[in-house]
């Protein structure tokens, strides 16, 4: 069971593993033993998840999503399968951790009265050494 707070949990037989050969310097054993951890999940039909939780997930890894809808997540941070495949699910947590919460009402403000006289003041600026660049007029 991949615990994620105390109201989200998702039973394991929702995942699907693939184990590939890592990249990168491994020694002897390289190109023997397939170490890379493949997660593959389809967080549309996961019962575990809460709707709003669903929604907000889909919005924030539907590019990482393949065309069947599952997504991917791989690991081939260490040489050990087991800690890879932790890996993959410490980084579906907080995913999935981060799309929990809801995300925070922006409340609109308004410009202080020292931004606008600074502003003020830069334009100004601005437009006498525009001003200042110019030729002189004949008149």
């Amino acid at each position: 069971m991949l615990r994620i707070n105390d109201r989200i949990a998702i039973p394991l037989e929702e995942f699907r593993f693939d184990y590939l050969r890592s990249g990168g310097p491994g020694g002897q054993n390289v190109n023997k033993v397939a170490t890379k951890a493949v997660l593959r999940w389809r967080p549309a039909d996961s019962p575990s998840l809460p709707e709003p939780v669903r929604r907000r997930l889909m919005k924030a890894v539907g590019s990482r999503l393949n065309a069947e809808g599952e997504l991917i997540i791989s690991s081939q941070r260490t040489r050990d399968r087991l800690r890879n495949v932790d890996d993959c699910l410490d980084k579906l947590r907080d995913l999935v951790l981060e799309a929990s919460s809801p995300p925070k009402p922006r409340i609109p403000t308004r410009p202080t009265l020292a931004s606008k006289v600074r502003h003020t003041e830069a334009k100004k600026q601005r437009s006498a050494t525009k001003r200042l660049r110019k030729p002189p007029s004949l008149d």
